[in-house]
């Protein structure tokens, strides 16, 4: 990865390890200085701001100072510093798959997280998220922030827009609505095709074909795959694709706000919006009925501090429903909780997909690429790329990816953990 993005001033010291930025200088191993390290990804300021927040109210009632370190390319960072033996104390973990392959010891990088079985109460998370914080039955990760991505936004003020009570189907289904889509973001660019599709294979093909194939058993190369690539392409059109990938994601859905927008809907969860259309409460969404299956997302913290209590307290205060309220109401936030006491949420765009993570109604099925192993989720974005810049079929390259499946692809979630009705 890159250097990050910002960082605060009192970041942690830092160090080229594989030619990226990486806390250390002068500063020992993890747990051998006063203070918390923590690793994020929050690029966004809104987004960043409101974690923010909670890292200043934790500063002030416990003493304990927290750096924390802000990069685009989390995966390729944590690896770097933890295969240096100089990990943080705290990291937001790449992906669900990476709770697997920094806690399980058969794997590369495995017995680098520690347990928080005695830390926090793992009980108080709904499924699937409580789940994939745990390793053969151990917790060893925070579902710290929660989103639903099988979402498409529209603005219900313009000309044309869909009914009130539209539905996922029916609006994907709109062939004269132009998509606003872009799929840079820097080194994992291609993501939000990647969740589209896996989007359109959940809705089409049904949870149990999903959780056959991103845990592995359904080849990229099968009939529903090969489907849901090819309705992609159809659904988005190869006019808004070409060039898709040059396009910022998030840039690119602010396209909905202008006075003559050239788009009308965008996908995905509302983490991703512009920020114009987060405030704007004209600027609605469409899911899916009830009954069937919804994407979900989540992040995660892990600990690889062994002998550092003030990491444990930061863990435990992150975990708490005091916290994760706060980190919700918190201004410009973008969060949504698994923690089953937070349930109010200010803005009713807000607490519509916040009930939705709750309801009986719906099988939350994690996203497909945070629950693959990093090798294959990586060559599922670079995919997406070579799609929409290049023919309408997808059977070569998902054949190349069914190769990448085949010999990188065994640290990804179980499939018995990837999807659940909220409990």
């Amino acid at each position: 990865m890159t250097t990050p993005i910002f960082r605060h001033p009192r970041l942690a010291c830092l160090f080229a390890v594989m030619g990226l930025v990486i806390a250390l200088a002068g500063c020992g191993g993890p747990g051998t200085r006063e203070g918390v390290t923590i690793m994020v990804p929050w690029t966004q300021p809104h987004e960043f701001q409101a974690f923010y927040g909670l890292v200043k109210d934790f500063e002030r009632s416990t003493g304990i100072p927290v750096d924390v370190q802000v990069t685009r390319d989390l995966t390729q960072q944590l690896d770097a510093s933890v295969q240096a033996g100089v990990p943080p104390d705290l990291a937001v973990l790449p992906s669900a798959a990476a709770v697997i392959r920094y806690a399980d010891t058969t794997t590369a990088n495995g017995g680098r997280l520690r347990s928080l079985d005695k830390t926090v109460d793992i009980a108080d998370y709904q499924q699937p998220f409580r789940g994939l914080a745990q390793v053969h039955g151990v917790t060893y990760a925070v579902p710290v922030k929660v989103d639903v991505k099988s979402l498409v936004w529209y603005d219900k003020q313009a000309s044309g827009a869909p009914d009130d009570d539209a539905t996922w189907r029916s609006v994907t289904g709109q062939t004269d609505l132009t998509w606003c889509l872009g799929l840079e973001s820097g080194p994992t660019s291609g993501w939000p095709g990647a969740d589209w599709i896996a989007d359109l294979l959940l809705s089409g093909a049904g949870a149990d074909t999903y959780e056959q194939w991103v845990s592995g058993e359904l080849p990229w190369t099968s009939e529903p795959v090969r489907r849901a690539w090819s309705d992609w392409a159809e659904s988005v059109g190869r006019k808004v694709l070409k060039g898709a990938g040059r396009r910022g994601f998030v840039a690119a859905t602010g396209e909905l706000a202008e006075s003559s927008p050239t788009c009308r809907l965008a996908h995905g969860a509302r983490a991703g919006l512009a920020p114009a259309l987060q405030k704007d409460s004209r600027f609605t969404f469409a899911a899916p009925d009830a009954g069937r299956p919804i994407e979900v997302s989540g992040d995660f913290v892990g600990m690889f501090s062994a002998h550092n209590p003030g990491a444990r307290r930061f863990v435990s205060y992150l975990a708490g429903a005091r916290a994760q309220q706060a980190w919700v109401d918190a201004a410009g936030s973008a969060a949504f909780s698994a923690h089953r006491k937070v349930t109010d949420y200010a803005h009713p765009v807000r607490q519509r997909i916040a009930g939705m993570l709750r309801s009986r109604e719906h099988t939350l099925c994690f996203s497909a690429a945070d629950a693959m192993s990093p090798d294959v989720a990586a060559a599922f974005f670079s995919t997406v790329l070579d799609y929409a810049d290049g023919s309408d079929d997808p059977a070569t390259l998902l054949g190349n990816l069914q190769q990448v499946q085949e010999k990188l692809g065994g640290t990804g979630v179980p499939r018995q953990s990837i999807c659940a009705i909220p409990t």
